[in-house]
């Protein structure tokens, strides 16, 4: 059994068979993730539908300019569903930009509030901010939440800081590619303890679907990439990775 933690299942027109595939794949659950508040709203709404989606809600820093008050409020309503399991994505973006870095920073903040509030575990989300981004779960106390770095963006220093933070490392797509050495060296030394499984789908397609639109499907192939750099068996990396999901989420199978 897989548990895809990480995917955007909201972006897809052709729900029934990705599922169907998914399930092939041995893929039991699927946590699908909100980036702003409608496709909060969206994650929710399947998650009510299908008892083996899970949502995540949040503002993504990207779309951090929309975040208010308003925003908020609405945010707290939905974290109250039983089948809202984490506050993500949140965090800072400072490749791209979308939104100014001090209004990002706000609704991080704001976000994180909601997840102490709330009691619920944070997603995480970092690019090209890992200092500011470390500084604000420091200050914020967001440790204290627990939560996962998706897409995990660091090197075995910054993983192993995670994890004496009670964090999980969440490994995508990218680590199938041939030049990602420094995410492979994260999994070769960590821990499957502290490892989960993720696609972002439709985004970072695994080799060997590289130029496809991913889908929780080809989690197989990262699954598959893991074993290989630990050598283990893929049982292996499914119960492990699985465990992992199910006692940072709070869900049962």
């Amino acid at each position: 059994m897989f548990i895809d933690t990480h995917c955007h299942l909201d972006m897809f027109e052709d729900i029934k068979g990705i599922l169907e595939r998914a399930k092939k794949r041995g893929i039991n659950h699927i946590i699908t993730v909100g980036i702003d508040l409608e496709s909060s709203q969206k994650a929710v709404q399947l998650a009510e539908t299908y008892d083996y989606i899970w949502a995540a809600i949040g503002i993504h820093p990207h779309n951090a300019k929309m975040f208010d008050e308003k925003t908020y409020i609405a945010l707290e309503k939905l974290a109250q569903h039983p089948k809202v399991v984490a506050i993500g994505e949140i965090g800072l973006d400072f490749y791209r930009h979308l939104s100014p870095a001090e209004i990002q920073i706000k609704a991080f903040k704001a976000q994180i509030k909601l997840a102490k509030n709330v009691k619920k575990p944070l997603i995480i989300h970092c690019r090209e901010a890992i200092l500011e981004t470390w500084q604000i779960l420091e200050e914020t106390q967001a440790f204290n939440c627990s939560g996962v770095w998706h897409c995990f963006p660091g090197d075995i220093d910054l993983a192993r800081k995670c994890i004496e933070k009670n964090f999980y490392i969440s490994i995508p797509g990218i680590v199938t590619f041939p030049k990602a050495e420094r995410l492979q060296k994260v999994v070769k030394e960590i821990s499957l303890d502290y490892l989960l499984l993720e696609t972002d789908a439709p985004f970072l397609a695994p080799v060997p679907m590289r130029g496809k639109t991913n889908e929780p499907a080809f989690i197989y192939f990262i699954a598959e990439k893991i074993a290989s750099l630990k050598n283990t068996s893929l049982q292996e990396v499914a119960s492990k990775t699985t465990k992992n999901a199910m006692k940072l989420f709070h869900f049962c199978p």
